[in-house]
């Protein structure tokens, strides 16, 4: 959430946010809104008036006075005093939901865009594999391995899910240890085994509601399933302070994540790209203000050495301004070639949020217990995403006769094993 400050002192700077995103909102709503707030919170001088008259009406019959006038007075600043409460109510209430539907301001640095088409890669590690034989997708791949099933996963449940079979289970589950080892043993993280589940407060606290409500999956008691480990790990601290000298505090989670996909239809509909179910690694961090840019980086980094470790060849793309999520201010994807896709596809996200999500969860942070709180910052990214990780290693390590072979990474989170070989016939 933005501060309120900028709607009264600075509404260009959130007008020019907002035309960089290429995204309609009536802005001159929430200033008459925030404007007229204000206002009506001068019935705190109405009630300041009502305990003076109080003060008189007995002083006026102590002395012996008439204090009808003086009660009659009483009578109506009450009957305002009601009457601005109730419409304070509804105006912040209006408000907060506005307040709800505005998206973060984009860092200066953030390249003017539209959408996708305009991104900007910044950097790139390794060439696209070339092969002595046509490549093919995964969903191809996978089933004639007998390690992906899609007939199955439909009969369980539906379109868009899949179950994984033998060597291909083995393979992401491989994917999520290593996944886990490294980001705690090596570059630090806090393992953590959040709920599946959260509830309304906490999906407000990430921005995933209420605008996106329709991407996600709600249980009948009001729960949803997690879209991603970003929303238990952000909320990890919601209304605490936290002790400035211990930031950053980094933490990792291996969850399941479910998205509805409302909207995607045709896109990446076939393969393991874009599921109702997958599985995912995520990296979060609650940082000091000053510590944000710094942070993101190794965050990147630390998502990057996994796409290293694995061998496979990807590119660091700054999000332009329309393309970035709603909660962002500032987002870098990872990409992964596909060779048998044809294409570079995302396999890790990694954003910061400034301050936009800590106000939602009320996340503040003080250097010395006299200092007034302030807002942390948060940051998150894949590190990495699981299934689509798995895809790529089907693609580019794929052989002519149909094998894939296991990286040398993941062969000891396999028992060894360092191909995966046709079902004989």
């Amino acid at each position: 959430m933005i501060d309120r400050r900028l709607i009264r002192e600075q509404p260009e700077v959130i007008r020019e946010a907002l035309d960089k995103r290429g995204m309609e909102f009536d802005l001159d709503e929430l200033i008459r809104l925030e404007a007229r707030r204000r206002q009506l919170l001068a019935v705190e001088e109405l009630r300041a008036k009502r305990n003076e008259l109080s003060k008189q009406i007995g002083a006026t019959i102590k002395a012996g006075g008439d204090a009808e006038p003086l009660k009659a007075e009483v009578v109506e600043v009450n009957r305002r005093i009601r009457q601005m409460e109730e419409e304070l109510e509804e105006v912040e209430a209006l408000l907060e939901r506005r307040m709800l539907e505005l998206p973060n301001i984009p860092k200066p640095e953030v390249p003017v865009g539209v959408d996708e088409e305009d991104n900007v890669v910044v950097g790139q590690q390794g060439e696209p594999r070339s092969f002595d034989f046509e490549p093919r997708p995964h969903w191809e791949i996978g089933p004639a391995l007998g390690i992906l099933e899609f007939e199955s996963a439909v009969k369980i449940a539906g379109a868009r899910f899949v179950t994984d079979m033998g060597a291909g289970a083995a393979l992401e589950r491989a994917l999520i240890n290593l996944m886990l080892d490294t980001h705690t043993r090596k570059h630090g993280y806090t393992e953590v085994l959040p709920p599946f589940l959260a509830n309304e407060r906490s999906l407000i606290g990430t921005a995933n509601l209420p605008k996106f409500e329709e991407d996600l999956f709600k249980t009948r008691e009001g729960l949803y399933l997690v879209p991603t480990a970003e929303v238990p790990l952000t909320n990890l601290h919601q209304d605490e302070i936290l002790d400035g000298e211990e930031l950053p505090l980094c933490y990792t989670a291996y969850t399941a994540c479910f998205r509805s996909e409302a909207g995607a239809a045709g896109r990446e509909s076939r393969g393991i790209i874009r599921l109702h179910q997958f599985h995912k690694v995520e990296l979060m961090k609650f940082t000091r203000p000053d510590q944000a840019d710094e942070e993101l980086e190794k965050l990147i980094r630390d998502a990057e050495a996994i796409l290293e470790m694995l061998e496979l060849p990807y590119r660091r793309v700054m999000l332009c301004t329309g393309d970035l999520t709603f909660a962002s201010c500032q987002t870098f994807d990872l990409e992964v070639h596909f060779p048998g896709m044809g294409k570079w596809v995302e396999v890790s996200s990694c954003s910061q949020y400034g301050e936009f999500q800590a106000r939602r969860c009320n996340t503040r942070f003080r250097m010395h217990p006299e200092d007034k709180p302030q807002f942390v910052h948060t940051m998150n990214g894949s590190g990495l995403a699981c299934g689509r990780t798995m895809a790529a290693i089907i693609e580019n390590y794929q052989q002519e006769n149909g094998s894939v072979v296991v990286p040398d990474a993941l062969r000891p989170y396999m028992g060894g094993m360092s191909e995966i070989l046709p079902p004989l016939p």
